[in-house]
């Protein structure tokens, strides 16, 4: 048996590129979470970082400028040995991505990093503005700089994707002018969340739970996205979006479709994004001058004095859905989705109200069996049935069942979801990232809706106190159902 030689044992080098490198996103999540990596030993030792941004910075003071976003992360200090070992790696080129230029002085810079005379694999990460996509990556185009030839290379974008269904296509069509579908990773970090990966092994894991995973047995689905915080500094361009663009066109959608997807075949990317595209494909459209029938909106008071809001804005903060899924696991199964900003509480969490049983032999009224999937906070599940209270003659109450990850698994932290993501594309693992279908099927369900809100004679948004559950409407919304939103979180 003859040893492989040297070249074949090593690694490849790999480079990732930030591009928009001084931004918030840089600090907080990149950079954190690639250390996060680096320190457990899954970013290897052939992988270098790049920034580029506008900032004026020598790389000592971009490398500085980092440290405080790892004041998020108990286990790490700023000037530990780890530290120091990871932002050696670090590099910064003083650039603007929409100058052809300044693009050519990036892959100057890359080279000098990069091992001479060997290809380098590169993953580009736009924490950009989007009005910026277009510009850089045409000109990672125009520079040859997203060439493969014996390397690789991937890009990464980031919400928002687009600002209505032509505006998806136009920018999905000139990704591709660039970069091929495979090499292309469009991230929704809710995606990479344990407890929504967690799903897939639930539903697709256990006998017990994909048999009555249907209409047969299942009442309806509650999703719900809750957050605490106002839109403060991010009014301006919240304005622009509103909650149905910043929320359920991309996350509320997501976690909808791996709720509802079939089994794939194998847990392979395409595979599994073909069954999220049949649920979104099967989503029932709404015509716009029909949209309030099916959805409610409001906003928080105060809303119109945040900075960077025009008078008498009519953008939501807050809304409520009815979705349905017209195929035969889900056919006359109500899917409600809500979101909102100034509210009660901030956690993400799905709920699965099962059927009421068809003949009730006791003499008490109970509660339907209810699924609670907690996506954050405290991750875990929480399944609700009935059983008889002791020393009573009959008398039935409702007990959970529960699994909470830091019981499970010792404590174990849970990662940040964008490390789970940098991992996967760097290893061309595109499972948990969108692809240019789904993203399309997504903004054919929201734009009529948006619309419909948008018309002259349509109604103007609720209003509902700061720190409360959200406006009445909401409620009034699912009661017409002869339903009630499941506010239930736990806590352990």
């Amino acid at each position: 048996m003859t040893s492989k030689s040297h070249a074949e044992s090593t690694p490849q080098a790999t480079t990732i590129v930030i591009l928009g490198a001084s931004g918030d996103l840089t600090r907080r999540k990149l950079i954190p979470s690639l250390c996060n990596l680096f320190c457990k030993g899954k970013l290897g030792p052939e992988v270098q970082i790049v920034g580029m941004a506008r900032s004026n910075l020598t790389e000592q003071e971009f490398r500085d400028s980092l440290i405080e976003g790892m004041e998020a992360f108990d286990e790490f200090s700023p000037d530990s040995q780890e530290w120091d070992e990871f932002t050696s790696r670090i590099h910064y080129c003083h650039g603007d991505v929409a100058s052809n230029d300044d693009l050519q002085a990036l892959e100057e810079t890359l080279r000098s990093v990069e091992p001479a005379g060997t290809p380098a694999n590169r993953l580009y990460y736009l924490a950009l503005a989007p009005f910026l996509y277009g510009p850089a990556i045409l000109n990672l185009g125009s520079t040859g700089m997203a060439r493969e030839e014996n390397c690789w290379r991937r890009v990464v974008i980031e919400k928002p994707f687009g600002v209505d269904l032509q505006s998806a296509r136009e920018l999905n069509k000139l990704v591709h002018s660039v970069f091929a579908e495979r090499q292309v990773f469009r991230i929704d970090h809710y995606l990479g969340k344990e407890t929504v990966q967690n799903l897939l092994v639930f539903r697709f894991a256990n006998t017990i739970f994909e048999p009555i995973w249907n209409r047969n047995y299942i009442d309806n689905v509650q999703i719900t996205v809750s957050e605490t915080v106002s839109v403060s500094d991010r009014a301006g361009y919240y304005d622009q979006a509103g909650v149905m663009r910043d929320m359920f066109q991309n996350h509320l959608l997501q976690l909808l479709s791996v709720v509802a997807m079939e089994p794939p075949s194998s847990f392979e990317a395409d595979l599994l994004r073909n069954e999220k595209v049949k649920v979104l494909n099967a989503v029932r459209r709404s015509a716009p001058e029909f949209a309030t029938q099916t959805v409610v909106h409001a906003q928080y008071d105060g809303y119109l004095h945040e900075s960077g809001v025009p008078a008498g804005s009519r953008t939501p903060t807050y809304a409520a859905m009815r979705l349905n899924v017209d195929n035969w696991r889900w056919q006359g199964v109500p899917f409600y989705l809500r979101s909102g900003k100034g509210l009660n509480d901030k956690r993400t969490e799905i709920m699965i109200e099962f059927r009421r049983p068809p003949h009730l032999m006791f003499p008490q009224d109970i509660s339907p069996n209810i699924l609670a999937i907690q996506v954050q906070p405290d991750e875990g599940w929480h399944l609700e049935f009935q059983a008889k209270s002791p020393d009573e003659k009959m008398e039935l109450r409702p007990v959970d069942l529960e699994f909470h990850y830091d019981d499970s698994f010792g404590g174990q932290a849970i990662p940040d979801a964008y490390e789970r993501l940098l991992l996967d594309a760097l290893t061309g693992d595109a499972s948990l990232f969108t692809r240019s279908d789904e993203i399309e099927e997504a903004w054919e369900i929201m734009d009529p809706i948006i619309r419909g809100f948008a018309a002259p004679d349509a109604p103007a948004p609720a209003s509902y106190v700061v720190g409360s559950n959200g406006p009445e409407l909401a409620d009034d919304f699912l009661a017409k159902d002869d339903r009630r939103w499941l506010n239930r979180s736990w806590q352990h």
